[in-house]
C-alpha cells in the first residue's frame, strides 16, 4: 500500500480547524430540505421524459403545457431548423472538438454570424458557445482595471459575473431609475473609460427598460451602451431586434448581447456591433479563445432559424395577443402580477412567500402546467414568484386551459 493514500474505507481526519466549505451553503440546503420533507415535489428537478411540441410535454408522467420555457417564438420543433441540424450533424459530424481560433471554425459559424449580421443590420457579430460566455466575454474584456461599469441593479448574473472578471469599478443603480444612472455617470472621475450595461427586457419581472432616455444618458457622459436583448430578440420590434430597435436607439448603442436559446431555439450567445475595431475581440476575449466552439449542428439551426425570424411578423402579432390575454386573465382572477401592463413575453405571478409559491407551482404542475418558480435572491426585493414565458405557438384554447388551471390551482391553495 502506497504510503499517504487514504483509502475508501478509511475517513480522512483533518489536521487542525479544517473549515468544510460547503458550509456556506447550509441554510440554502435546510431550506430545500424543509421544503421537500412534506412529500412536495422538487420544484428544481423537473424531468421531461418526452417534448411533444414548443408548448406540451410529459413531465413526471404527466401531459404538461409548457410556460416555463423560454422558446418565445416556437422554434424549437421548425421543419426548416430541425431538417438543417439532422444535414449538419450528417456532413459535419457531432462537435468540433476546439476552440474558434483554432480548428474550431467551420462553414457553418461563419453562415450564423453572417445571418446575425443580416437580422441586425450591423457590420460586425461574433458567436459564443453559450449568452452566459456572451456576456463574461465582451464585459470583462473591453472593461478592465481602472474603467467604470454603471449598470442596474437588476442586471443578470452574467452580467455581473463578467464585471467581475474583468475587475473593473462596478457602480449599479436602482432598476430602471434614470435619475439615479446619471447621478453614478456624473461621479465618474473625467476621461476614465466608462461602459453602461442595461437590459431590454428583465427576465424575473418582464419589465422593459426606457432604453430610449437611458442611452441618451449615456452618451451625454460619453460612455459606451452595451444593451443584452436576451429576452426580447426576436419578439419585440418591427424586424424582432429587441427593445433597441423599439425605442428607436438600435443606431446609437455600441454592443448588442443575445442568445440562442431564447427565441432562436437551440443554444449559443453572441454579441454584434459597429464598432470598427470589433474584430479585435477574437484574440483578446478569453471565454472565446478557450472555449471549444459550438457544434456544426447546433449552427446550423441557428442561423436556419435567425433569417425565419427576419420574416417572424405574424408570430410576433400572435405573441404579443397570447401576452395581453394571459395578462388579462390572471390580474382578472386576483393574482398580483409583476407589471401593471404586459410589456413583453414574460408575465410575473407575485406569491405571497415561499412556502405558498412552492405550493401553488406544485398545484399548477399537478393540473397540467408548468411554469417556473423563482426565489431570491435571483429575485429583486426578495419576492417569491411564479414567472410564466410564453410561446408564439400557444394556441388561444391553450392560453384559456392556463387561466382555468391558475383559477383552480389559486383557489386549492388560497392565493386567490
Amino acid at each position: 500500500m502506497s504510503e499517504g493514500i487514504i483509502q475508501p474505507d478509511q475517513p480522512e481526519t483533518l489536521e487542525g480547524d479544517g473549515k468544510d466549505l460547503f458550509s456556506k451553503f447550509d441554510d440554502i440546503i435546510a431550506l430545500r430540505e424543509g421544503l421537500l420533507a412534506s412529500g412536495q415535489e422538487d420544484p428544481f428537478n423537473l424531468v421531461m421524459e418526452k417534448v411533444l411540441s414548443p408548448t406540451r410535454a410529459i413531465c413526471n408522467g404527466r401531459e404538461t403545457i409548457l410556460l416555463g420555457t423560454y422558446n418565445y417564438m416556437g422554434m424549437t420543433f421548425d421543419p426548416d431548423v430541425v431538417e438543417a441540424g439532422k444535414q449538419a450533424l450528417a456532413d459535419f459530424g457531432s462537435g468540433t472538438t476546439g476552440s474558434r481560433v483554432l480548428n474550431g471554425t467551420y462553414q457553418g459559424h461563419k453562415e450564423c454570424e453572417e445571418a446575425l449580421r443580416e437580422f441586425y443590420d450591423m457590420d460586425h457579430a461574433m458567436v459564443f458557445s453559450t449568452g452566459y460566455q456572451a456576456n463574461l466575454g465582451i464585459i470583462s474584456t473591453i472593461a478592465g482595471k481602472g474603467d467604470y461599469i454603471v449598470l442596474d441593479i437588476d442586471s443578470h448574473a452574467s452580467i455581473w459575473d463578467g464585471c467581475a472578471m474583468g475587475q473593473a469599478e462596478v457602480v449599479p443603480f436602482k432598476h430602471n431609475d434614470i435619475e439615479a444612472m446619471e447621478k453614478r455617470l456624473k461621479r465618474i472621475p473625467e476621461g476614465a473609460g466608462k461602459l453602461v450595461v442595461l437590459e431590454g427586457v428583465y427576465s424575473m419581472l418582464g419589465d422593459i427598460a426606457p432604453l430610449k432616455e437611458m442611452v441618451a444618458v449615456a452618451k451625454k457622459y460619453g460612455a459606451m451602451v452595451l444593451v443584452d436583448e436576451a429576452h426580447s430578440m426576436g419578439f419585440i420590434g418591427e424586424h424582432g431586434r429587441g427593445v433597441v430597435e423599439d425605442a428607436g436607439v438600435i443606431d446609437d448603442v455600441d454592443f448588442i448581447i443575445g442568445t440562442f436559446s431564447k427565441s432562436v431555439g437551440t443554444v449559443g450567445g453572441f454579441c454584434v456591433s459597429n464598432h470598427p475595431k470589433f474584430e479585435i475581440m477574437r484574440l483578446v476575449c478569453r471565454p472565446y479563445v478557450f472555449t471549444a466552439s459550438l457544434p456544426p449542428s447546433v449552427v446550423a439551426t441557428a442561423a436556419t432559424s435567425i433569417r425565419k425570424l427576419m420574416h417572424g411578423s405574424n408570430k410576433r402579432a400572435h405573441l404579443w395577443e397570447n401576452s395581453k390575454n394571459l395578462h388579462k386573465g390572471l390580474r382578472d382572477l386576483g393574482f398580483q402580477l409583476g407589471t401593471e401592463e404586459p410589456q413583453s413575453a414574460i408575465i410575473a405571478v407575485i406569491m405571497p412567500d415561499l412556502e405558498r409559491g412552492a405550493a401553488m407551482w406544485e398545484a399548477l404542475i399537478r393540473n397540467g402546467l408548468y411554469v417556473n418558480l423563482a426565489r431570491p435572491p435571483a429575485t429583486p426585493a426578495n419576492m417569491t414568484l411564479l414567472r410564466c414565458s410564453l410561446c408564439a405557438e400557444h394556441s388561444e384554447g391553450e392560453v384559456s386551459q392556463i387561466l382555468e388551471i391558475f383559477e383552480k390551482s389559486g383557489k386549492e391553495i388560497g392565493i386567490i
